[in-house]
């Protein structure tokens, strides 16, 4: 899925993470999970599942006796999708607007000050 808009809705937001966690999982753990931490039925567990591998974003392993589930896309590259959507559409894709306002209203440790120089050079240097 590399290269195509993941977009997940905040449900398959909460599937994924069950799935992240720990892959592949039986439909059961994975009802089992959803309804312990976010509180969803079997029905609606089962109906986003299957949803979601319609969509492409998990795959289900049917050779077994049980059903067994796993993520087609890494979290790390969900979140970067997200992120510059997210960018996009509230910032107009200023990244220095958005550390402006995330930064005028919570004080910054100075480790937390060292990475955003760190990652500021790091940008700079790929510039070159």
């Amino acid at each position: 899925m590399n290269g195509k808009n993941i977009g997940l809705t905040p449900a398959e937001w909460n599937l994924m993470e069950c799935l992240w966690e720990a892959a592949p999982r039986t439909g059961r753990e994975t009802v089992e999970y959803m309804r312990s931490h976010v509180g969803w039925s079997r029905s609606t567990t089962l109906t986003v599942l299957r949803r979601m591998s319609e969509k492409g974003l998990i795959s289900c392993d049917e050779s077994g006796e049980v059903l067994r589930y796993r993520p087609n896309i890494q979290r790390e590259e969900a979140a970067r999708q997200e992120t510059h959507s997210f960018i996009d559409r509230v910032y107009k894709g200023s990244v220095s607007t958005m550390l402006s306002a995330m930064t005028e209203k919570q004080e910054l440790s100075r480790e937390e000050i060292d990475k955003l120089y760190a990652i500021l050079r790091q940008a700079e240097e790929g510039e070159k």
